[in-house]
């Protein structure tokens, strides 16, 4: 099993580069990211954020840097996290352009698992998201993701379980009018995602596959690379 994670991930690396050789927007992008929780001990709460790096191309034209990080509490007898945070946002210019746009964003979530028969791991996130970006009025957003974890080789998301990832998410705007007379649709973008991962220890997982994200103006493939730590 170790030897064909390898080799799929190998394969991506490949295509990667086959996509470099015509340089346009719809080439294949990357995302690098790293995901992590952690309860307090003898407590309902916790932490949870992300820190991503996500490049137009392989690595070189940057994309969006983000950054966040937030407050979670779970109620005693219950399954559901909720969320509170903030985050940081660099989002870069195609191409050889150097303009950056920032943004800050606080948002709101509920996290919540299922698990249907004795693999397959269901789990509902809901987020509403306050933004503020550089020269456009305050923006609202709602989103919703299913994510499902298929372990291949075990039933649990442990160490040395092989598994498959898959996720749909839908973004859809709170308001149209974002200043200076300009606009944008209800539906902000959606992104599906299929790969495959590993467990590295219990509580460490890694996990690499392809995402398709699609917005009223354009659709692009991204790679994702990522690390899923609980401690």
């Amino acid at each position: 099993m170790k030897k064909l994670y390898v080799a799929i991930f190998l394969l991506l690396i490949c295509t990667v580069g086959k996509a470099q050789t015509n340089f346009n927007q719809d080439q294949l992008g990357a995302w690098y990211m790293y995901f992590f929780t952690k309860k307090f001990q003898n407590s309902q709460f916790g932490i949870q954020g992300d820190y991503q790096y996500r490049s137009w191309n392989l690595g070189s034209d940057k994309e969006q840097l983000l950054l966040r990080t937030g407050l979670t509490y779970t109620p005693k007898n219950a399954v559901i996290t909720f969320t509170a945070g903030y985050a940081f946002i660099s989002s870069g210019a195609f191409g050889e352009d150097d303009l950056n746009t920032a943004e800050n964003r606080i948002y709101q979530e509920a996290l919540f698992p299922q698990k249907i028969g004795g693999r397959f791991f269901l789990t509902h996130r809901l987020r509403f998201e306050q933004r503020w970006v550089e020269n456009q009025d305050f923006r609202t957003r709602y989103r919703y993701n299913l994510f499902l974890n298929v372990p291949l080789n075990k039933t649990k998301l442990e160490k040395n379980a092989l598994y498959l990832a898959l996720y749909n998410e839908i973004f859809i705007n709170g308001q149209k009018e974002i200043g200076d007379g300009r606009s944008v649709q209800f539906f902000d973008r959606n992104r599906t995602y299929l790969g495959l991962g590993y467990g590295l220890q219990n509580n460490l997982r890694v996990q690499s596959g392809w995402m398709k994200q699609t917005t009223n103006e354009w659709a692009k493939g991204q790679l994702q690379f990522s690390l899923h730590h609980n401690f």
